[in-house]
């Protein structure tokens, strides 16, 4: 739930819509739980927000060595070690 101080201040402006698209976007604020006045701000908030920034995902590669290891070559022998591995019987 979205609280204002008393230090923000707000000003009124007024819209016009086309009375379809009027009552799609009431309708949404409804299944939102919020105004329809609230609704308006958060998109207006949310296109000025400018675009989502995401992170370069080659920057998770190369990030250290694998010690020859080849998973997708050695993934059922290592499966299957595990399983005959003894079991700790200290659990988390």
């Amino acid at each position: 739930m979205v609280r204002y101080n008393a230090a923000i201040m707000m000003s009124r402006t007024q819209i016009t819509l086309e009375t379809a698209l009027q009552k799609r976007a009431r309708q949404r604020a409804s299944e939102l739980g919020i105004s329809f006045a609230e609704y308006v701000r958060r998109l207006v908030a949310s296109d000025l927000a400018g675009p989502l920034r995401t992170a370069d995902v080659t920057s998770v590669f190369d990030l250290g060595s694998s010690g020859g290891s080849d998973i997708a070559r050695d993934k059922d022998a290592m499966l299957a070690e595990a399983f005959r591995a003894p079991r700790s019987s200290a659990r988390r």
